[in-house]
């Protein structure tokens, strides 16, 4: 739900100035959309979420940390959907693209007075990947994939989870395990994408963006020194929101971190043939990969071919295309 949310905001925002608008048109549709967000919000809340029925939600998430696990605050984020489990991997996705959608059309979304709503609805996502690793830190290894857990077995495990015990975040009152994971290329490069992504939303914050940028580049490091999909290793994962490969998320993140710091080598490393032949850019769709062209948190394929798309045309994302239209 949060990934159909986050493409419908990217689609609304691409026509040109519209009219005057009326309760019925696209920026009220977005308004709407965008507290979808607000509504799925994990932690302690601001005075401004606006959204009546939610309050202050798993403030222990992440605590008490038994000795070797990575953090103790793992508070924040977001909710994936009617359960309350927080998946890193569909969320950073998510994030990205809302990211692009500012990018691209940062002037739409200020003219219908969404701007610093949807820059915070972002923020809220990045603050809270932030605490999944040590984003200090140059070299890692290991990061947090997912908060709270869930079954599929009908309710025979009585045990409390986030999918057998259908109740207010407000009102769990259960320890929510983490999952951790050592080699997850995948979502780390899924996260450095939507660091790398936000680091240019929030260049007006310098210190912000610098932060984002550190931390894009920390964790796409480790999802390239400790190759793996992190659904592999855990059979919750990939009962969710399973990884097929981890190539595409290489490509999508390189490019990501060469539109956010300039450096060539990100850019190489994107446009590299043999990076290109394991992610299937050359194949077309077949029995195995029936998907190839549709763009989802599992498949960035198309994402990364755009953005690549873009730096060959119009040489830096945010061109003002849009006012030809």
């Amino acid at each position: 739900m949060m990934l159909l949310v986050a493409t419908f905001l990217a689609a609304s925002t691409v026509h040109a100035s519209p009219p005057t608008p009326s309760p019925n048109s696209y920026t009220s549709a977005l308004h709407m959309a965008l507290m979808f967000f607000n509504a799925q919000r994990s932690g302690k809340l601001s005075d401004h979420n606006h959204v009546s029925w939610r309050g202050d939600s798993c403030l222990t998430d992440g605590k008490p940390s038994a000795s070797g696990f990575l953090t103790s605050d793992l508070v924040g984020g977001y909710y994936d959907a009617g359960n309350a489990i927080k998946f890193n991997f569909p969320a950073s996705f998510a994030m990205t693209m809302l990211s692009w959608s500012v990018i691209e059309y940062n002037a739409k979304y200020k003219a219908a007075e969404e701007l610093a709503h949807i820059k915070d609805v972002i923020k809220w996502g990045t603050d809270y990947f932030l605490k999944t690793f040590n984003n200090s830190a140059d070299t890692i290894d290991r990061i947090v994939s997912q908060v709270g857990l869930g079954n599929m077995d009908g309710g025979k495990d009585t045990t409390p989870n986030d999918i057998y015990c259908w109740m207010r975040p407000e009102d769990i009152d259960y320890t929510r395990p983490v999952t951790e994971c050592q080699a997850c290329s995948d979502l780390a490069a899924e996260m450095a994408a939507s660091l790398a992504a936000a680091s240019i939303v929030f260049k007006d914050n310098r210190a912000y963006s610098k932060k984002l940028v550190h931390g894009a580049k920390t964790l796409f490091k480790f999802s390239r020194d400790s190759r793996g999909r992190y659904s592999s290793g855990s059979s919750y994962a990939a009962l969710f929101y399973n990884s097929t490969s981890y190539w595409d998320e290489y490509v999508w993140a390189s490019t990501w971190l060469y539109f956010a710091t300039g450096n060539s080598s990100y850019l190489q490393l994107a446009t590299t043939p043999a990076l290109a032949k394991h992610a299937t850019f050359s194949q077309a769709p077949n029995q195995y990969w029936p998907n190839h062209g549709v763009l989802s948190w599992d498949n960035k394929l198309v994402g990364a071919q755009v953005l690549l798309t873009r730096l060959r045309l119009f040489l830096n994302p945010g061109c003002t295309h849009t006012k030809q239209l």
